[in-house]
């Protein structure tokens, strides 16, 4: 390893060994004074704001010139509105309760223990994550909650935006009597930085979060020498039953697909029930169609819609992010929930139907984290569950599921109080 290897790796460990100490911080503050250092945290990125925005222009410059897709740019793109959600959604995570020490459950056995089981921080977390500057604000919300301190590594391609609000973070915990370890960030774009994370930094990192595409995703799951919480691509669907309403399936749709392009709840595949396609497709497709979006069908849905393009079995597995909209014709429920067990990432997926029982059935065959009844897929997303903020949705099982919140940025221990109990 050269001299400069040896420098990031000796960086790395300090900022590990560092945040143990934020974690401890923490943990032992009062929920006041995390709220205090959520809402200090949003005054300073709204009195920051000038030099965030200039930060996140110099990003978008060099975006431009490296040939960044659109879609990229959108997801890393902060103007004065965005930056306001920014610092409301900050200020959104101060207002939810402080889950720590919370007892989720608590019992009296008969020999008189007294068993709790409480909430309390899982310690340090490391969030990877790509493109969005907003996640920078949000983990650090959602960490100081929920008690945890974080190592943040951000894109290359928003380092001066997330650096930028990151200063504005820093401010917030002090100004509230906080260390400044207890929220920190990557300064390096060098990518050694997150095999040093995936490493585990000598076991100081208990949990750790990637947010992007598929590729560092699968790096994460890979390498990673600690726990991790997976994210994974958002391919989507939203099933027409042949049961819906025509007017809020094109409601619907239009919005699930086209909202925003760019975020991990779009819609990428839409699927008719053929029991009613040539009476619910032709509406949906024009409404998409004159929106913008491109659509490619596989020979059911071609054969109704004649202007799409041939759907091959690449677009069944392909987050577009962008105006972009795979077609199938199914077999009503168990036909929806077939292709999406074939296809799908696990992420979310929604049925729209007047039709009770199907939406029960579609609820029940369909195992993904999110599933939706007559709603767009565009909500899920943290915030729209009263979460205050995400820190992404994960698809796996364990140890959280769908939005990830401050309350699933925990974990619990017992706490047996007894009156001198000892065991025969």
């Amino acid at each position: 390893m050269d001299d400069a290897g040896a420098s990031l790796q000796a960086t790395m460990a300090g900022m590990g060994r560092t945040a143990r100490e934020g974690a401890r911080a923490l943990r032992l503050a009062t929920p006041e004074q995390r709220t205090a250092a959520i809402q200090a945290m949003a005054a300073a990125i709204r009195e920051d704001a000038a030099a965030i925005l200039a930060a996140n222009a110099k990003d978008l410059a060099r975006a431009g010139a490296n040939g960044l897709t659109a879609p990229m740019q959108e997801r890393l793109l902060l103007d004065e509105k965005r930056l306001e959600g920014v610092a409301a959604g900050v200020e959104a995570v101060a207002a939810i309760p402080d889950p720590i020490g919370v007892a989720t459950s608590r019992w009296t056995r008969p020999n008189g223990l007294d068993i709790a089981r409480v909430r309390t921080p899982i310690g340090v977390i490391a969030m990877i994550y790509e493109s969005r500057p907003n996640v920078t604000a949000d983990a650090a919300a959602l960490c100081v909650r929920s008690g945890n301190a974080v190592i943040l590594r951000g894109g290359s391609e928003c380092i001066h935006s997330n650096l930028a609000i990151h200063a504005a973070i820093e401010r917030g915990l002090k100004a509230a009597g906080l260390p400044a370890a207890a929220v920190q960030i990557v300064k390096t774009p060098d990518r050694a930085a997150v095999g040093a994370i995936l490493s585990g930094l000598d076991k100081a990192i208990d949990l750790i979060i990637p947010r992007g595409g598929k590729s560092l995703v699968a790096r994460v799951q890979a390498e990673a020498r600690a726990p991790v919480l997976g994210h994974l691509e958002g391919l989507n669907h939203v099933f027409v039953h042949a049961g819906a309403d025509v007017k809020k399936a094109v409601d619907i749709v239009v919005n699930a697909k086209l909202r925003r392009v760019s975020v991990c709840g779009a819609a990428e595949t839409l699927l008719v029930d053929k029991a009613a396609a040539e009476k619910l497709l032709p509406p949906i497709a024009d409404a998409l169609i004159k929106a913008g979006c491109e659509l490619r069908g596989d020979t059911a849905a071609r054969a109704i819609e004649p202007t799409m393009k041939k759907a091959t079995v690449e677009d069944w597995t392909t987050e577009y992010l962008a105006p972009i909209l795979a077609v199938a014709v199914v077999d009503g429920v168990a036909g929806a929930a077939q292709h999406i067990g074939t296809y799908g990432s696990g992420h979310t997926d929604s049925i729209i139907t007047d039709d009770a029982g199907a939406a029960d059935a579609f609820v029940n065959e369909v195992d993904s984290a999110i599933v939706l009844v007559n709603a767009s897929t565009q909500f899920a997303d943290g915030g729209e569950f009263g979460f205050g903020a995400e820190i992404g949705i994960a698809t796996d099982k364990l140890h959280a599921r769908g939005p990830v919140g401050a309350e699933q940025l925990t974990t619990f221990k017992y706490v047996v109080r007894g009156t001198g109990q000892t065991r025969p």
